[in-house]
C-alpha cells in the first residue's frame, strides 16, 4: 500500500520532447563508441597433430567515430548510413602442449567503415522508445601489412577488406535539444582474414590456423 502511489506516479505521461529532427525524412547526428575486437579462430590439423593451440587474450578497448545519416520511409523503420573510423588492437598467444611458447602478436586495426543498417523502432513511451538493428558493413583495415616487417617479432598478417553482419538493440532518448540513443551491436566478419603466407623463418604461427574471423562488439552513443 505505501508503495503504490510510487508505482502509479511511474505510469503517467511526462511532457515529451517533441522536436521536428525526429519527423524529419532526413537527419544527420554524430556517434562516439567504444569497441572490443576479438577473432574467431579454427586450428589447423597441423596444430591439433603437434598440440599447439591460438587464443584472443588481454582484449583491449577501442574507439568508434562515425557520422549519423538517417533516412525514415515509414513510422518505425529507418535505413540508416554510418560511415566513419575505428580504431582497436588483439593480442593472440600460442601455446604448444599447455605450455606459452610466444605472446607477442599484437595486430592492431585501424578501419574505415561504411555500415549499412535497418533500424525497427518500438512505440514511443513518453521521451524513449526502444529498436533493434541489423545490416552490413564493410571495413577496410588501413594498418594492415603488405609485407612482413624484420624489426618486428609479429608472424601474422590480416587482410585489409572484409564484409561483416551486425545486429543489436538500443533505445533512443528524447532529450529538449537533441536525441541521444544508446545501442549495443556485434559485429561478426564473413571472410576468413588471415595472410596464410608465413613469415619467413616462422612458418609454424600462420600454418597453424585453419581459419580466422573477426569479431567485434561495439557500444555507441549517437547524437541527433
Amino acid at each position: 500500500m505505501l508503495l503504490a502511489p510510487m508505482i502509479l506516479s511511474g505510469q503517467r505521461s511526462k511532457p515529451k520532447n517533441d522536436s521536428n529532427y525526429d519527423e524529419r525524412m532526413l537527419h544527420f547526428g554524430f556517434s562516439m563508441g567504444l569497441n572490443t575486437m576479438d577473432f574467431n579462430i579454427k586450428l589447423s590439423e597441423e596444430a591439433v597433430a603437434n598440440g599447439i593451440t591460438a587464443e584472443t587474450v588481454s582484449l583491449k578497448p577501442g574507439i568508434n567515430i562515425q557520422i549519423v545519416s538517417d533516412f525514415r520511409p515509414t513510422t518505425y523503420l529507418d535505413v540508416r548510413f554510418l560511415p566513419g573510423v575505428s580504431f582497436g588492437q588483439r593480442n593472440i598467444n600460442f601455446y604448444q602442449n599447455g605450455v606459452l611458447i610466444n605472446d607477442k602478436q599484437k595486430l592492431e586495426s585501424s578501419f574505415l567503415e561504411f555500415p549499412l543498417s535497418l533500424k525497427y523502432k518500438g512505440m514511443r513511451l513518453n521521451n524513449s522508445r526502444p529498436y533493434i538493428i541489423g545490416g552490413l558493413n564493410f571495413r577496410y583495415d588501413l594498418a594492415g601489412k603488405k609485407e612482413y616487417d624484420e624489426q618486428q617479432e609479429i608472424y601474422l598478417r590480416l587482410n585489409r577488406a572484409d564484409l561483416y553482419y551486425e545486429a543489436g538493440a538500443g533505445i533512443d532518448i528524447y532529450l529538449p535539444y537533441f536525441k541521444l540513443t544508446i545501442e549495443a551491436k556485434m559485429s561478426n566478419g564473413l571472410r576468413d582474414i588471415l595472410v596464410h603466407e608465413p613469415a619467413p623463418g616462422y612458418p609454424q604461427y600462420a600454418n597453424s590456423i585453419e581459419s580466422m574471423h573477426s569479431q567485434i562488439w561495439i557500444l555507441s552513443f549517437h547524437f541527433e
